[in-house]
């Protein structure tokens, strides 16, 4: 597809003079319309010249970051914040970078700090809102481990107990039942004794 007459305009202008400042505009428009490698080769030639020109690196780190190449975006962009602290579009820039790189911690603070600067901007709000809930969420709690074996008290052994060795008045009670017990067997051995020698006298 040809490219808009405005993007034409812009490179016959840069063409002409190298030095103009005119490179920051066709550098936005060629990343708006794709061509991203020619947004980083014209804003790197004419960044050369002019490096300060901080909405032109805003434009190279974007560059960088919709090619996947987030090293070089946060270089740029970072570069732009040392000089420009409140640059909103440097600052949403090293945020996306992060957040595409799976750092969502200092995505979040970086988002932050831009809406702080663009207060009540529903779509920073919501990416704020969204990223806190994924950031600060607490952690769930720690569960027992099923493998854990339980904690037993050791069994006491019933001789370290000084109450042992004294003996329950059941215990009493049944020795003395035992003792009836054999007494009464004796008296009834000796009786049958008696009885065996009776017939024998009779008998004889």
């Amino acid at each position: 597809m040809a490219d808009n007459p405005r993007l034409e305009s812009l490179r016959r202008r840069v063409q002409q003079d190298p030095s103009s400042i005119a490179f920051a505009q066709l550098a936005e428009e060629c990343r708006r319309a794709g061509q991203l490698q020619e947004a980083v080769d014209v804003c790197s030639g004419g960044l050369e010249i002019h490096p300060a020109y901080h909405s032109a690196r805003v434009t190279l780190g974007r560059a960088f970051l919709e090619l996947n190449q987030f090293e070089q975006a946060q270089h740029e962009l970072e570069q732009v914040l040392k000089s420009a602290p409140e640059n909103l579009a440097a600052i949403r820039g090293l945020a996306e970078a992060h957040q595409r790189q799976g750092a969502l911690p200092q995505a979040l603070t970086q988002y932050r700090a831009a809406l702080a600067l663009a207060r009540h901007d529903p779509d920073l709000e919501q990416i704020v809102n969204d990223l806190a809930r994924r950031v600060e969420e607490p952690a769930p709690a720690a569960t027992i481990a099923l493998s854990r074996e339980p904690i037993v008290e050791p069994a006491t052994e019933v001789s370290s107990s000084p109450l042992a060795a004294v003996p329950s008045v059941e215990d009493d009670a049944v020795q003395r039942g035992k003792a009836r017990g054999l007494a009464t067997v004796a008296a009834l051995e000796q009786w049958l004794d008696a009885v065996h020698v009776a017939r024998a006298q009779l008998c004889a």
